[in-house]
């Protein structure tokens, strides 16, 4: 489950991520400033402005955000078998209709075809948090978390290195996203077959197993939700702190995720092979450093954003700055990304559609404003876009390390629910109350 779950979030990514570096040979070149009359625009391809293509780029996350809460909510109630499932099914059709959506409608067609996908794959961290509460002991929570999360980056680096060198190869974008939305389409075919909502509905796991896994989730087991205590999720302070934690990440992510292509092809001038492999790069060691680190929460992105943006044209200094940032941005899988875990099993579907939907806002915001920033693509109106991250990086650290807690909160177990005592559930919500904190 953990490793399909991986390749789950590591296809979502591909599919996400794919038009960021096929946007940069999707539009005409434009000469780096209106003084610049030496140089000619590109005859090929759509006359799309720098606001435009942001516009297109953030099209994405206003589907992705609409589906959060109903994807967490039917995950608990029914499972995230196919709350997941049909949900990166969906976003692999409509990957797949991309060139057909570009050649009808244009930057009108891709827009809406961007937003549908994001409605599709929405339901995927909260469909995924809710099966992880129901197989994951909690002893072995940060390393399943790091792992499935993990398949972000993995997504990140295969979706931009293979797309740089599929074009090159082709000569054409339009077979990225053949690529991508037909492994989407397998994936879903052996997820089907292989994954089950919970072990108990698991028709080839072994007694042994089974029992472990009772045994080892014990009293962290997960039951049936009742009605979800939206008064007690939303007067909780971890949780809101958590939620800032994922808006400082999601807002230096998409920042990163979205734009450094444009960036690598518009300063530094990177051919489409060079910007795929080396925009990988950053991914690569964000992986690898979600696995290393256990928690850690700090403003080293930021700096490094702004190291790299005062490098001016010297790219293998700008490389290995990047590649740190992101580095750095990697111990957010292990920790923050399993807390709502920690403080809900019952509604760890329901808590993660809330703190990933809520910072997946800035997937909007983020590639709009550079789109705005960055008119000419130069060195002076980029560093601004990295001073913003920073600013933002600092203020939602702050917040994180004041109020954060890995406690379990009170309103995870129902007023009746009969194994939690009138008296412990009194001084829970005491302690919620008071903000305790843990760091």
């Amino acid at each position: 489950m953990a490793i399909m779950g991986f390749l789950a979030v590591a296809n979502a990514y591909t599919m996400r991520v794919c038009l960021n570096i096929a946007i940069t040979q999707m539009v005409r070149r434009r000469p780096t400033s209106p003084l610049d009359t030496e140089s000619c625009p590109e005859l090929s391809g759509f006359d799309w402005d720098e606001e435009t293509q942001g516009i297109i780029l953030s099209a994405f996350y206003y589907g992705y955000i609409v589906t959060h809460l109903p994807g967490g909510m039917l995950a608990e109630r029914f499972g995230g078998k196919y709350s997941l499932g049909f949900g990166v099914l969906s976003t692999a059709v409509f990957t797949l209709l991309t060139p057909w959506a570009v050649s009808v409608g244009g930057a009108t067609g891709l827009i809406i075809l961007r937003v549908l996908e994001g409605l599709g794959e929405g339901t995927t961290f909260p469909a995924l948090n809710a099966m992880l509460a129901r197989w994951a002991p909690v002893s072995e929570r940060g390393r399943m978390g790091s792992l499935v999360f993990g398949g972000a980056q993995i997504g990140n680096i295969a979706g931009t290195y293979v797309s740089g060198l599929v074009m090159k190869e082709s000569g054409d974008w339009e077979s990225v996203f053949y690529l991508f939305g037909s492994i989407g389409i397998l994936w879903f075919i052996l997820w089907a077959l292989l994954c089950y909502n919970d072990p108990e509905s698991h028709p080839y796991i072994s007694d042994k197993e089974k029992k472990y896994l009772e045994e080892a989730l014990g009293s962290h087991r997960t039951s049936q939700p009742s009605a979800i205590p939206w008064k007690g999720i939303f007067m909780s302070v971890p949780l809101w702190a958590l939620v800032c934690a994922q808006i400082g990440h999601d807002y230096g992510y998409f920042t990163m995720v979205t734009d450094l292509p444009k960036y690598m092809t518009g300063v530094l001038k990177f051919d489409i092979h060079r910007t795929g492999t080396l925009a990988a790069l950053p991914y690569a060691v964000m992986w690898i450093s979600s696995i290393i680190f256990g928690w850690m929460s700090s403003i080293g992105p930021g700096i490094c954003m702004i190291l790299a943006s005062y490098s001016g044209c010297d790219t293998q200094t700008v490389v290995i700055l990047f590649t740190a940032s992101m580095g750095l941005m990697g111990a957010f899988y292990p920790g923050m990304k399993v807390n709502a875990l920690d403080l809900s099993g019952n509604y760890a579907g329901t808590i993660m559609a809330i703190v990933n939907g809520i910072g997946a806002i800035t997937g909007i915001i983020a590639p709009f404003l550079v789109g705005l920033l960055t008119p000419d693509s130069t060195l002076v109106q980029w560093r601004l876009v990295f001073w913003i991250t920073m600013a933002v990086f600092i203020v939602t650290n702050l917040v994180f390390v004041a109020w954060a807690s890995g406690d379990e909160q009170w309103w995870n177990h129902a007023p009746t629910d009969p194994s939690k005592p009138a008296k412990s559930r009194e001084v829970e919500a005491t302690r919620s109350v008071n903000a305790e904190v843990k760091i």
